[in-house]
């Protein structure tokens, strides 16, 4: 009997990947990316556990579990920056301060 990809695994991988990616959207998606993975690695791993034989993939799901953790956790960092700095410069603050960074460095003009 052939053994079979296990359900998920690679989704779960990919999911993981995203987290880490995508931690710098002001930590959001980084943080629904790498739930939906470590939610997912919980089932595929209860699946691979009750008939470990039948089942092929499952490094996928550990490295994407481990990908999971490391994004939620860059993410939550990311997050919890972007809280402090609306708290200690508000709205305005950050543009004002974007603005500054974009006249210092040249953001969108043609001056080569």
């Amino acid at each position: 009997m052939e053994r079979q990809v296990l359900p998920n695994s690679t989704l779960i991988l990919v999911f993981g990947i995203l987290s880490i990616l995508t931690c710098c959207c002001y930590g959001i998606i980084g943080l629904i990316f790498g739930v939906i993975a470590l939610i997912m690695a919980k089932k595929a791993k209860q699946i691979y556990l009750a008939e470990p034989e039948l089942y092929k993939g499952y490094n996928n799901v550990k490295s994407g579990k481990i990908l999971a953790i490391i994004g939620i956790v860059l993410s939550a960092i990311y997050l919890i920056g972007t809280i402090i700095a609306f708290a200690f410069y508000g709205i305005e603050g950050l543009q004002e301060m974007q603005e500054e960074m974009l006249r210092e460095y040249g953001g969108g003009g043609a001056d080569f």
